[in-house]
């Protein structure tokens, strides 16, 4: 496995915030990640190829098998691990996990591990594109069953933000994409970059404020290897269950690694932009974004092992 940097730069800014909370007071971080998140969503509306998005329209079988699972499959599962919380769906852990549940796939690490493994590129990238498009309104109405009655969740004040931080910009770097959209894609690493710094601060203001405020106070280790647990047993029942419906329906070999890998996938770039979107700035924002950061860095381990075992399966090495 190669050095993430990625990951050990969400890891540091956990850190950095428990040994300096008072970050979001003395820097304008809110501000920042706000504006943040309007290029992250321009960017990506400027990134997403027409021609590639064309290429995989037609692979319906894969499609469905990835949407359902990404926005059914995963918050079903959810449900059923109600029993392990106290206090039910009312369980701040339980809906944080439901918040991983909800969250569309994510993009560039789902095409990276396809192309790994030798799967089909086309579809991933229909299906990653389509998936962040479809949780820009799924996400929050799954939400909205379990908060419609709490403080923290009013849909009007949530829409309104979803549109002028996600929305708007998405729109407005699919109109600019004629013009702009080669550039953006030549230079998606630097893109990439720049999200990925976003995320970081998002991260960093999110638990410095529940760090400042004793939230994990409250949390006992029990609770967290609970968390720890569910979210592992959520990426397995997954991974295989979609094998099974993979053989069920005939997929080839190709498509098969395709809705396994993308099926899985949960994007944490999403899960932090709707974080600051649907909960605000309070305390409980790490609550919400810890399953997501714990998911993420157990996708790359695992589907990295996966991709692995899949790229050598013609040589004989993969046993």
């Amino acid at each position: 496995m190669k050095f993430n940097g990625f990951i050990a730069a969400l890891l540091f800014s956990i850190l950095l915030a428990w040994l300096l909370p008072q970050g979001p007071e003395t820097l304008p971080l809110r501000t920042i990640t706000d504006i943040g998140i309007g290029f992250i969503f321009l960017f990506y509306g400027l990134k997403l190829s027409p021609s590639e998005f064309k290429i995989g329209l037609y692979n319906y079988k894969v499609h469905i098998l990835i949407q359902l699972s990404t926005f059914l499959l995963f918050p079903l599962l959810v449900f059923g691990f109600i029993p392990f919380f106290e206090g039910g769906t009312g369980s701040d852990l339980w809906l944080a996990l439901f918040f991983l549940a909800a969250l569309p796939s994510t993009v560039s690490s789902s095409i990276v591990m396809i192309s790994l493994a030798k799967g089909n590129i086309p579809t991933a990238i229909f299906n990653a594109s389509l998936s962040g498009l479809i949780g820009v309104v799924i996400t929050p109405l799954w939400m909205s069953i379990f908060m419609k009655g709490s403080a923290a969740f009013e849909f009007s004040s949530v829409f309104q933000k979803l549109f002028l931080q996600v929305i708007l910009p998405l729109i407005i770097g699919l109109l600019l994409q004629r013009k702009f959209g080669k550039t953006a894609r030549k230079n998606s690493r630097k893109i990439s970059f720049f999200d990925k710094s976003v995320i970081v601060l998002i991260v960093y203001s999110s638990f410095s404020t529940a760090f400042s405020s004793r939230l994990f106070s409250t949390l006992a280790i029990t609770d967290l290897l609970k968390l720890l647990g569910l979210v592992i047993a959520l990426l397995f029942i997954v991974y295989f269950g979609i094998g099974q419906i993979s053989k069920g329906i005939k997929l080839n070999t190709e498509d098969h690694i395709t809705a396994k890998f993308a099926g899985t996938k949960k994007s944490l770039v999403h899960g932090s932009v709707m974080v600051k979107i649907i909960f605000g700035n309070s305390a409980a924002n790490a609550i919400y974004l810890l399953p997501i950061m714990l998911y993420h860095i157990l996708q790359l381990l695992v589907i990295a092992v996966f991709a692995e075992r899949y790229r050598l399966r013609d040589t004989g090495e993969a046993a």
